[in-house]
C-alpha cells in the first residue's frame, strides 16, 4: 500500500510559518506509525517553533528558502543534535552545524531533524541500520534505497519539503528513483563536506532530495559555494556552456544494459528515453565500458582504504560490543580494506587516469549521458538474504560518477507493477550541473510515458529492418505507443534478405528449414497494446506480412516475415547478421 502524503502546501510570504512547523510535526509523528524507521532524531515541536520564530523575523526578501522544512541525514552535523551516521556507539554530539546546514538555514530553511541511513553510509539499499529499515513509500514489502534512506523516504511522504543526503556511491541517485523523486548529486566540492562524517573522503558529495528540477535548482544555489574550511571545496566557474536547444544524450549499447532477471526495467527504460525524445534529445549509443569499468574500482579496488581511513579504527575497537550496534555488513566491507597496500591505490589509480580519458573522449562527442538508475528492485527480505551481491547490482549504473568527476541527476520515470519507483540517471562533465537541472525541467514538462501493461492486453513484436531504432520507419512504433523491450537475436534458423525496388529499403525474413543452413538475425522488440498492434498490422504492406519468429531464448512473438514471391531479385545478406550490420556495410569505403 502506498504511503505517499499530498506535498506541503506551498510557501508564501504571508505564510504562518508556525503553523506550518506544527503541521510537519503532525504529519512526522502520524507517520512514525506507518514506518518509525525513518528518523533517528525529531526536534521537539518548541524547538521548531524556535527555528520558525527566527526565520519569521528575519523575513522573506532576504531569505530564498523562506520557511521550507528539511531533513538531513544523520552523517551531517546539526548543531546540538547528535550525529550518529547510524551507529550508537559512533555517536557525538556537533557544536556547529555542516557548513552546507548553516547556508541553508542562513538561506530561511527550517531543520525538522535527523534521518536513517546505511550506516555509514556504506550501502545503496536501506536496510543497514540498528535504527530500522525505512521502507519504500509505494509499496512496504520493498527497499527505500540507500544509502540516504531515511532522507529520500522523508521527502517522498510529503513529510518535509526537501531533505539533504549524501552521495559517493549512488547513495543519493538509487533512493530518489526507487522513491519517485528528483535526486541530485552536484559536482565533486560544489558543496561544502565540512561536518560530514567521511566515508570515501575525497569523493563524498553531499546530495539533494525534492520532487521537481525546479526546487533541485533553488536549493543548489543556496546550499553551493567555496568553504576556505574545507579541503575539498572547490570554486565555481565564472560559466559553463549552456545545453544545446537539441542536446545529444548518449545511452549504453543494448547489448550492455544489464537488468539482473528484471522483465519490467526494460520497458521502463525505453519509455523514459522516448520522454527524453520528446523533449528536444538526441538520443544515441555510446560504449558504456569505461564507466562500467570505473564503477568496479570504487568497492573491487583500494577505495574502500578510505572508508577504513575514515571509520576503520572505530569498527575494530569496538567489533565485539553489542551495544555500539555495528551493522556486521558494513564492517566486513569496511574492514576488508585494512591491508591494502599503497601500490594497490597507485596501480588503481594509474588504471583509473586511462579509463577517466577513454570517458572524457565519449563525452566530448556528446552533451549529457543517460543510464538507468538501477536495473532492478529487490524486496527488503531478498537484500536481507543476500545483502552484497544484490547491492552491487544497484551499483552498477552509479559507483562509477564520483571517481570520473561527473556529476548526476536521477529523475522519475515510472513505477514496477508492485509499486516501487524506476528512474533514470542523467549525467554530465564536472561544473555540467545547469545541463542537467534544465534537460531535467524540459524532461518533466513532457507527459510521462508508462510502461505498456503486460499481459493478455498486449502483444510483443519483433522488427528487423525500416522499424528498428534510428530507421525511417520507427516513428510508426513510437506513435503508436510501442515501448522497447530488448535488443536480440532470432533463433539460428532463420535468413536475411534485402527486397528489391522497396523505398525506404526493407528486409525480408525468412525462416528456413533443415538441412537448409540458417543463421541468427540481429531484432528489437517492442511492446503494443491489441489495440495499437492491429492499426499497424492494417498498416503493413504486401509482400510483407506479420508472422511468428522464434528468439534466442526459445521464446516465440510476432515479427515481420516476408512471402516467397518477395524474394525474387532479393539479395541474400543473411552473413551481415542483421540489417543495421548491412546497411552499415553499404557506406564503408573498400579497399
Amino acid at each position: 500500500m502506498s504511503s505517499v502524503i499530498a506535498p506541503l502546501t506551498p510557501l508564501s510570504p504571508t505564510t504562518d510559518l508556525l503553523a506550518r512547523v506544527e503541521e510537519v510535526w503532525r504529519r512526522c509523528a502520524d507517520y512514525e506509525r506507518r514506518d518509525p524507521a525513518v528518523w533517528i532524531h525529531r526536534l521537539s515541536l518548541e524547538e521548531l517553533r524556535t527555528h520558525a520564530r527566527r526565520v519569521a523575523a528575519a523575513g522573506p526578501a532576504t531569505q530564498p528558502l523562506y520557511g521550507l522544512t528539511f531533513a538531513i541525514k544523520d552523517n551531517i552535523d546539526l548543531a546540538g543534535v547528535p550525529t550518529t551516521a547510524a551507529c550508537p556507539g559512533f555517536a557525538f554530539t556537533p557544536t556547529v552545524s555542516a557548513g552546507v546546514v548553516e547556508r541553508l538555514m542562513a538561506a530561511g530553511a527550517i531543520p525538522i531533524g535527523k534521518t536513517n541511513l546505511d550506516q555509514f553510509a556504506t550501502g545503496l539499499v536501506g536496510t543497514r541500520s540498528p535504527y530500522g529499515v525505512p521502507r519504500n513509500i509505494f509499496n512496504a514489502d520493498y527497499i527505500s534505497g540507500g544509502s540516504s534512506s531515511g532522507s529520500a523516504v522523508a521527502v517522498a511522504a510529503g513529510l518535509v519539503d526537501f531533505s539533504l543526503g549524501t552521495d559517493t556511491a549512488g547513495s543519493g541517485r538509487v533512493p530518489a528513483a526507487l522513491n519517485g523523486l528528483v535526486g541530485l548529486k552536484p559536482t565533486r566540492g560544489r558543496l561544502s563536506t565540512r561536518g560530514v562524517v567521511p566515508a570515501c573522503r575525497s569523493l563524498d558529495c553531499v546530495s539533494i532530495f525534492t520532487r521537481t528540477g525546479g526546487e533541485a535548482a533553488r536549493i543548489l544555489a543556496a546550499a553551493q559555494g567555496y568553504d576556505a574550511a574545507d579541503s575539498f571545496s572547490r570554486s565555481l566557474p565564472a560559466s559553463t556552456d549552456p545545453l544545446p536547444a537539441r542536446p545529444r544524450v548518449g545511452v549504453p549499447r543494448s547489448e550492455q544494459l544489464e537488468w539482473f532477471g528484471n522483465a519490467e526495467s526494460p520497458t521502463l527504460f525505453a519509455a523514459a528515453l522516448q520522454r527524453l525524445s520528446a523533449a528536444g534529445a538526441e538520443i544515441v549509443e555510446v560504449d558504456f565500458a569505461p564507466f562500467l569499468e570505473a564503477a568496479r574500482l570504487l568497492y573491487e579496488g583500494p577505495w574502500t582504504a578510505e572508508r577504513f581511513a575514515a571509520v576503520g579504527d572505530f569498527l575494530l575497537r569496538h567489533a565485539t560490543e553489542k551495544e555500539a550496534g555495528i551493522d556486521p555488513t558494513v564492517a566486513a566491507i569496511v574492514t576488508g580494506a585494512e591491508h591494502l597496500t599503497a601500490v594497490n591505490a597507485f596501480r588503481a589509480s594509474y588504471r583509473l587516469a586511462e579509463l577517466r580519458r577513454a570517458a572524457d573522449t565519449i563525452l566530448a562527442g556528446i552533451d549529457l549521458l543517460a543510464a538507468p538508475t538501477a536495473g532492478t528492485i529487490y524486496t527488503v527480505a531478498e537484500l536481507q538474504t543476500d545483502p552484497i551481491r544484490l547491492n552491487s547490482n544497484l551499483g552498477r549504473y552509479n559507483n562509477f560518477m564520483n571517481l570520473l568527476d561527473l556529476c548526476g541527476l536521477t529523475l522519475p520515470a515510472g513505477n514496477y507493477r508492485a509499486g516501487p519507483g524506476f528512474g533514470i540517471t542523467l549525467c554530465g562533465q564536472a561544473w555540467h550541473d545547469q545541463r542537467l537541472l534544465e534537460l531535467a525541467t524540459r524532461y518533466l514538462q513532457e507527459p510521462a510515458m508508462p510502461a505498456a501493461p503486460a499481459g493478455r492486453d498486449t502483444v510483443t513484436l519483433a522488427v528487423c529492418g525500416a522499424h528498428l531504432r534510428g530507421q525511417p520507419l520507427h516513428r510508426q512504433l513510437t506513435e503508436l505507443g510501442a515501448r522497447f523491450v530488448a535488443a536480440t537475436t532470432t533463433s539460428p534458423h532463420y535468413r536475411l534478405y534485402a527486397l528489391a525496388n522497396t523505398t525506404p529499403p526493407k528486409p525480408g525474413l525468412v525462416r528456413v528449414t533443415e538441412p537448409a543452413p540458417g543463421h541468427a538475425i540481429a531484432v528489437e522488440t517492442y511492446t503494443l497494446t491489441a489495440e495499437a498492434f492491429g492499426r499497424f498490422v492494417a498498416a503493413v504492406p504486401a509482400p510483407l506480412v506479420i508472422g511468428e519468429a522464434t528468439l534466442a531464448d526459445g521464446s516465440t512473438v510476432k515479427s515481420f516475415l516476408c512471402e516467397p514471391r518477395a524474394l525474387v531479385g532479393a539479395e541474400d545478406i543473411t552473413h551481415f547478421g542483421g540489417w543495421l550490420g548491412y546497411r552499415q556495410s553499404l557506406t564503408t569505403p573498400r579497399s
